[in-house]
């Protein structure tokens, strides 16, 4: 159990967010619409935090941050952020899903709870969690087409399940039509840094890493510039 304070950083989509906390719950949170602008905004709001929370650096136990899918710049910024405060007091790292962080926000749900993020062109990155006791992980994230994640969801053990992030919100007609589910509210569309440290004071075994020199974020796939190099590669070839 990780009984010091955790500072939480999460800059996987265009809603950034930063949290201290612990075991008594969140000290402080910043949630920040930045759009691109992650590496002017992410100290800042770690210093927010941590002054509104009445703490200094070395009062912390750990850091845990939001490993992906999502922007691949924000991902590189918050996992490089991570790792430099890591070098500097010598604390662990944890890390999570972001799909798992959006999942999170709605532990309550009795029966399944999908999260899922746009993917473009009717795919999505998705993965699906229980949390009546701990955590348990029904379908590990991934990449797949709308269509597959349908055919999923119906075939569940008749449980209604919960339909959260924004390409829940993208695709909800679809969704509760076709699985009898329903799509969470706006409030739980993006992953919460407030999400991460629950889950790190929740289940720290599922997000402790061993090497986080080596760690790098789970991107899922290629980015949107490596798919077109790769593309004309192809074509050339």
């Amino acid at each position: 159990m990780i009984r010091r304070p955790i500072l939480a950083l999460d800059s996987s989509t265009a809603v950034g967010s930063v949290a201290v906390g612990g075991e008594e719950g969140v000290y402080a949170e910043v949630i920040q619409s930045v759009a691109g602008s992650h590496s002017a905004s992410l100290l800042p709001a770690v210093e927010q935090v941590m002054r509104s929370a009445g703490l200094r650096p070395r009062d912390l136990a750990a850091v845990v941050v939001g490993e992906g899918p999502g922007s691949f710049t924000g991902l590189r910024i918050a996992g490089a952020t991570a790792k430099g405060m890591l070098r500097g007091l010598d604390i662990p790292l944890y890390a999570y899903s972001g799909l798992l962080a959006t999942a999170a926000s709605a532990w309550s749900h009795e029966g399944p709870v999908w999260a899922l993020f746009d993917a473009r062109r009717r795919d999505v990155f998705a993965a699906c969690y229980r949390f009546a006791q701990g955590v348990q992980v029904l379908m590990p994230p991934e990449a797949i087409s709308l269509d597959l994640l349908l055919e999923r969801a119906r075939g569940g053990d008749g449980a209604v399940p919960l339909f959260v992030g924004e390409g829940a919100s993208l695709h909800r007609e679809e969704l509760e039509r076709e699985t009898g589910g329903r799509v969470g509210p706006a409030h739980l569309a993006q992953p919460r840094a407030a999400a991460l440290l629950w889950l790190a004071v929740t289940v720290p075994e599922m997000g402790r890493v061993e090497d986080p020199a080596r760690w790098e974020p789970e991107y899922l796939r290629a980015s949107g510039a490596e798919r077109i190099a790769a593309a004309r590669a192809e074509r050339g070839g």
